[in-house]
């Protein structure tokens, strides 16, 4: 989501790259890919003999502004955040990445170099498809293509929610729209029920200080939506999370006068 992040300060990989990291899948990792379930059993095995797995350490990227996909890629484990820079400096977080998510197939199918930055907030095991895998399975999958064109869709739904919550003064509403991004079942079918992410990592992606989220958490958590547990948190109404982020959404709207009648 479009938000002013606070500064990472993570370190760049120096020496090594994920690229030297990379090595085939293995069969449990495999299963935590939702699109090959979608393909034929001969496309499937094409599609497999080509997916390589790769290591991406805290602060590496996985994309870079600027380069040309070469992958298309997606989250076996771990968590990354979809940023861009600012001209005076700062940095520009769109969305968080969580397991199962897989990203960036627009600029692929374009073949067009990067408008963002894909950096690993944790040690995180990404999985990465040739691009001329990518376009051979357009080419030739009936169900890779509705696959794609899912998510293509999703994704539209995200960034229009996305640009509503920038306008936010609201920080619980923040707070509460950005879960249920991160809780969406289409894009990122690995979560589950349990987000593994840290109260610092959710401020990085909301672009709030820990203590004010830590505070949003706890106000949604005595609504009985979610439950804090050690290392994440686990969603126990979707439904009325989503009910809570429209209902702050329009008061915030109304504070600050847009929701108001001429």
């Amino acid at each position: 989501m479009p938000t002013g992040s606070p500064s990472l300060n993570l370190p760049l990989a120096a020496g090594s790259s994920i690229k030297d990291r990379v090595r085939p899948p293995n069969a449990a990792e495999l299963e935590g890919i939702p699109w090959l379930l979608t393909l034929t059993a001969p496309e499937r095995r094409r599609a497999e003999a080509a997916l390589v797995v790769g290591e991406a350490e805290v602060g590496d990227l996985v994309c870079r502004v600027g380069r040309s996909p070469t992958y298309w890629f997606g989250v076996v484990e771990g968590l990354l955040k979809m940023s861009n820079d600012n001209a005076d400096g700062g940095s520009v977080t769109y969305t968080g990445v969580p397991p199962g998510g897989w990203f960036g197939e627009g600029t692929v199918m374009k073949r067009e170099p990067y408008r963002y930055n894909i950096q690993a907030l944790r040690r995180s095991l990404v999985a990465g498809l040739p691009i001329e895998s990518f376009h051979w399975l357009l080419d030739h999958s009936i169900g890779f293509n509705r696959f794609v064109m899912n998510q293509l869709n999703e994704r539209l739904g995200q960034f229009i929610a996305a640009l509503e919550i920038d306008r936010l003064n609201n920080p619980d509403a923040r707070v509460a729209r950005n879960l249920v991004s991160l809780f969406n079942p289409v894009l990122y079918p690995g979560v589950g029920e349990v987000l593994r992410i840290t109260q610092q990592e959710l401020a990085y992606l909301v672009g709030l200080s820990r203590q004010r989220v830590n505070e949003a958490l706890n106000g949604l958590s005595a609504q009985g939506l979610i439950r804090v547990e050690y290392g994440g948190l686990r969603v126990l109404d979707l439904p009325g999370l989503r009910a809570t982020a429209m209902t702050s959404r329009k008061a915030s709207s109304t504070d600050t006068g847009h929701g108001k009648k001429s």
